[in-house]
């Protein structure tokens, strides 16, 4: 090769190296998640600006210095990042407490991987987010629950207190309501087991009161928590209990289950507990037992378990979000709320039952609502269902200054509707012609609702599946309506 010729420099691979580190040094420091890295002895390595406000420290002062000796209170067997180079495998989402050397303490919930190369375990990389404030609201809420318990003496337990609701509170006459509370009420006398589904803003944690107090329990306490509120090691601690010592900065607590000891415990969106907590539930259920986090002493509980998911239970199972065994045992009875739009007989009674709701809470005197805007309230599809209108009707009386409720009054994505409905509205006028609107409010919307089903039925040539589609209700529903209307059907 010639002297004058290029030849590759080792200095400039090492200074673009150099660079390459530099630049992806920066990217790890403006993340939000704290990135701790550790070589194969555990000393760290690199440590992100994220990780050192986590944990109230400066870079200087964890890097190049071991796990423990920044961190003395954790150990080989409680540490993460030691866990994965001892074992070689991952570890996700895992809550950690620890204390640092100036005797801070954080909780975090962590991910943490092995770093191999060619095969050789060389490292471990930890994801950090910060819980201890969820941690501290967590802990606070089981103190206030012992606390509310604890003042029980003398008066009705404070647990009723809490189920507020009755079969009175379920507003509607349609047919399904009507069943389902039938059924949610032949519930409530027994002991088993409850699974109740629908979209959210349908009223699950409201026939779930009702059957808590129409049931033998319902002196005893009622317990709701969402199970989706809280990460998976923190949801343990607060169901089932801590023990002093189980682990660092643990404290001797009662979980809820024993809060709710002799009464009611309402798991909602129980489909996003983490199977292993899943597991655990189902041993409470089968065997009234239970075992707070980190200890041996096992502890006898007397729970009724009622759990709610807005997904259907099958699909859940499907889906693995829903163990198999614990779904048998929850589906003892289950219980599935309709949406809005499939019970819109019960929008007249809904609307009355709110303007009454908030006339009180507000001091106004609200008559109703416009002709108007009560089209355009059955004619809505509903998305968030009976809250939604719930929300609609109280967000419109905070803007009227009259007695009565206007289009100009509705929220922004519901006045939107009105379009499609002027689209649509020749069609309702013929619909409603010959029908006396200033009668008997229920009975006009009886005669309306038979009209749009005499109407989609004649459209679809009394195929079932097709008005069922054009009406947006299930077969089963306009089944039994073409069955009061003595209609018979043609092809299904």
């Amino acid at each position: 090769m010639d002297a004058t010729s290029p030849r590759p420099s080792n200095l400039n691979i090492e200074n673009d190296s150099t660079e390459l580190l530099q630049n992806f040094h920066l990217i790890l420091d403006s993340i939000d998640e704290g990135i701790q890295v550790v070589d194969r002895s555990g000393v760290t390595v690199f440590y992100n600006r994220a990780a050192a406000n986590l944990d109230n420290l400066k870079p200087e002062e964890v890097v190049g210095k071991h796990i423990l000796e920044v961190f003395p209170s954790l150990c080989r067997e409680t540490s993460t990042l030691l866990q994965v180079l001892k074992t070689g495998q991952p570890v996700s989402n895992r809550e950690q407490t620890f204390m640092n050397y100036k005797g801070d303490t954080i909780t975090t919930i962590n991910s943490t991987l092995p770093v191999t190369v060619g095969g050789r375990l060389i490292g471990a990389v930890e994801v950090s987010r910060d819980i201890t404030l969820i941690q501290e609201m967590a802990h606070r809420i089981v103190d206030l629950q012992m606390e509310l318990f604890a003042k029980r003496e003398g008066r009705r337990d404070i647990g009723s207190d809490r189920a507020r609701y009755t079969f009175k509170d379920i507003i509607g006459e349609s047919e399904c309501i009507l069943d389902l509370k039938r059924k949610a009420a032949r519930a409530a006398g027994s002991m088993s087991a409850v699974l109740v589904h629908g979209e959210t803003g349908t009223g699950k944690e409201l026939f779930v009161q009702a059957i808590h107090n129409a049931g033998p329990r319902g002196k005893g306490p009622f317990i709701a928590q969402n199970c989706a509120a809280f990460p998976e090691g923190l949801l343990e601690g607060i169901l089932f209990g801590t023990t002093k010592g189980g682990f660092t900065g643990a404290c001797d607590r009662p979980g809820l289950f024993e809060l709710a000891d002799s009464g009611t415990m309402f798991l909602d969106e129980i489909d996003s507990m983490p199977s292993s907590l899943q597991a655990k539930l189902l041993r409470v259920l089968s065997e009234k037992r239970l075992r707070r986090v980190g200890d041996i002493k096992e502890r006898i509980v007397d729970v009724r378990v009622v759990a709610a998911m807005t997904r259907l239970p099958e699909e859940a199972v499907s889906l693995g979000l829903l163990r198999n065994d614990l779904y048998y045992r929850l589906n003892v009875i289950c219980l599935g709320i309709p949406p809005l739009r499939e019970r819109r007989r019960d929008i007249p009674l809904l609307i009355k039952h709110f303007i009454d709701k908030f006339n009180s809470q507000l001091i106004m005197s609200v008559k109703g609502v416009s002709q108007e805007v009560f089209q355009i309230f059955f004619t809505y599809d509903w998305p968030g269902n009976v809250r939604e209108l719930e929300h609609a009707i109280e967000g419109a009386m905070h803007m009227l200054d009259g007695d009565m409720i206007l289009l100009e009054h509705l929220p922004d994505h519901i006045k939107k509707s009105v379009s499609r409905w002027e689209d649509t509205s020749h069609q309702f006028d013929d619909i409603i012609q010959g029908i006396e609107l200033e009668g008997d409010f229920r009975e006009t919307v009886r005669e309306l609702e038979n009209n749009l089903i005499r109407r989609a039925f004649a459209k679809a040539e009394g195929n079932i599946s097709e008005t069922a589609r054009l009406l947006g209700i299930p077969r089963q529903t306009l089944q039994y309506r073409l069955k009061r209307l003595d209609m018979q059907p043609g092809n299904q």
